[in-house]
């Protein structure tokens, strides 16, 4: 990391998962192999081919306040637990509303409310609608309902490349401390998109699994076996800020934000490039960012979401641009792929592996996909180094959007 520009600092974590209502309960839960997927009862579900998800380990709408939680979507509800969460970790410092940013951003954004309302219209009318009807439905409700939390005034900002959305908050975020246009800012990721047109519509572009008589088995990262990702639900949320501010008000920090990298595959919509040119750009970019190098990096928690086509290209692409020897897993094998939160929750995981120095392994591989060189976690956890060492979060997204942040120890 160049000394001669400011650097970022990881100060506080939030998250509400498939597998736990906090951090310290999702992470217990990662490092145990639980999984958080569960065969959905809902009415709808014998109207789509595919009957299961992740869903939120603890109902949002039982921790907010009643009257909040009613204007809310439900996306703003797992947003709103952890910004709050990630605020109180990082000591809920007092900071001047001018200097403090939020980056949150969505996938899809408020789906559910969508589909009500239109349901509410056209059944009831337009006088039966809520009044909260666009601001439950807007994809930047969650940033912007956090920024009125916290009084965040250097600018609320929602970031939407699909399943990339959180992972590019953070970086967006990093960039405002850096340029100087704030102190603080609170970043990542939100997704609540378990829905009976959602799943139907994923299950139409044959993306999902189908494996309805073991939901716990299906999300199956490299698996040779697998047969597409599993829908998960909830938010995870970082509290940024530079080191200097953190360290004048004597701040616990857990990482440094060190590095980002961007790039677009321009390949096709949905399908990921096949000699994974746009991932290596972004894992060198995010390198070059952070100033370090291939060797610095130990860990990867992969983007690997257990479909076909992306999980095997993505670990050849991570082989090509840092080399073999990370640890490298893939924690939707246990939350499901969050869409556009799977980037906040997955940097929290990768802040918390290189905290504890500890990598949970990817439950359900049990038959190694071929073409695979890298060191993959799997059946126990593993150890990471002591000293100075960097993890990597990828993220990538329909649109051919590719994102990756280097987190490095502190």
């Amino acid at each position: 990391m160049s000394a001669n520009r400011v650097r970022v600092v990881v100060t506080g974590l939030g998250a509400t998962t498939p597998v736990g209502g906090d951090v310290t309960s999702t992470w217990s839960a990662l490092l145990a192999g639980q999984s958080g997927v569960e065969t959905l009862t809902e009415d709808w579900v014998d109207n789509v081919p595919v009957k299961f998800a992740g869903t939120a380990a603890v109902d949002p709408a039982e921790v907010l306040p009643r009257p909040e939680a009613r204007r809310l979507d439900r996306s703003e509800q797992f947003a709103l637990v952890a910004a709050r969460e990630a605020w109180q970790d990082a000591g809920a410092p007092d900071v001047a509303p001018e200097r403090l940013g939020v980056v949150v951003s969505s996938g899809i954004g408020g789906i559910s409310t969508t589909l009500a309302a239109y349901d509410t219209w056209k059944e009831k009318g337009w006088n039966r609608l809520s009044p909260f009807t666009v601001p439950m439905l807007m994809p930047n409700g969650p940033a912007a309902w956090i920024g009125l939390d916290l009084k965040a005034q250097a600018g609320v900002h929602a970031t939407v490349s699909a399943c990339a959305s959180g992972a590019e908050a953070i970086g967006y975020a990093m960039d405002m401390i850096r340029a100087g246009r704030a102190d603080m800012v609170v970043a990542g990721g939100t997704e609540a998109a378990i829905h009976g047109l959602n799943m139907a519509a994923f299950a139409a572009a044959r993306a999902m699994s189908t494996r309805n008589d073991d939901p716990q088995g299906a999300s199956r990262p490299w698996d040779r076996d697998r047969d597409g990702f599993v829908l998960g639900e909830g938010a995870g949320i970082v509290v940024l800020e530079s080191e200097e501010h953190a360290r004048a008000r004597g701040a616990r920090i857990y990482a440094y934000a060190a590095g980002v990298g961007y790039s677009a595959d321009a390949h096709h919509i949905t399908q990921p490039e096949p000699d994974g040119r746009g991932i290596i750009q972004a894992m060198t970019m995010a390198l070059g960012d952070s100033g370090l190098g291939g060797l610095d990096v130990r860990h990867v928690n992969a983007h690997a979401t257990s479909t076909p086509a992306g999980d095997v290209g993505e670990v050849q692409a991570v082989a090509k641009a840092i080399g073999t020897h990370p640890l490298v897993t893939s924690t939707k094998s246990m939350t499901g792929h969050l869409l556009g939160g799977a980037g906040g929750i997955e940097s929290v995981f990768t802040v918390k592996a290189l905290q504890d120095r500890i990598v949970p392994a990817t439950i359900n591989l049990d038959n190694v996909d071929d073409g695979i060189e890298v060191d993959l976690v799997h059946g126990k956890n593993r150890a990471l180094p002591e000293g100075d060492i960097a993890a990597v979060n990828n993220s990538f997204g329909f649109g051919g959007h590719n994102v990756t942040v280097v987190f490095a120890s502190h």
